[in-house]
């Protein structure tokens, strides 16, 4: 079973910071991609930002500049850190982590930015 727990949501004013981290645990090792996806209301759920195991990074463009993805491999922990946060990223942001052609997801933890 593996199991992937996310923290640090929150309500936060535009302009302000947040940090999400997602651990993976479980029967995974070292998952090839672990990143972070969301989902604002009524909308479908979006990637924002992947981490290869090499260190390769992929960004939404509505992300670039203003996020920051990174991991711990011996940790399998994936991080993300929100800059310069704007109404428009309000959503309940999801972990993901994939290997061997399987996804695993977060629960999901809440985004709010609102002043």
């Amino acid at each position: 079973q593996v199991q992937l727990v996310e923290s640090g949501g929150g309500l936060v004013q535009p302009g302000g910071s947040l940090r999400l981290s997602c651990a993976a645990s479980g029967s995974i090792s070292r998952p090839n991609v672990m990143g972070w996806y969301r989902q604002a209301p009524r909308k479908e759920r979006e990637l924002v930002a992947t981490i290869t195991s090499g260190g390769t990074i992929n960004y939404a463009d509505s992300v670039k500049g203003r996020f920051t993805i990174s991991r711990d491999n011996a940790k399998n922990t994936v991080y993300l850190q929100m800059n310069s946060l704007k109404p428009g990223d309000t959503a309940v942001y999801y972990c993901n982590a994939h290997t061997l052609d399987i996804d695993y997801w977060g629960q999901g933890t809440q985004v709010t930015v609102s002043s």
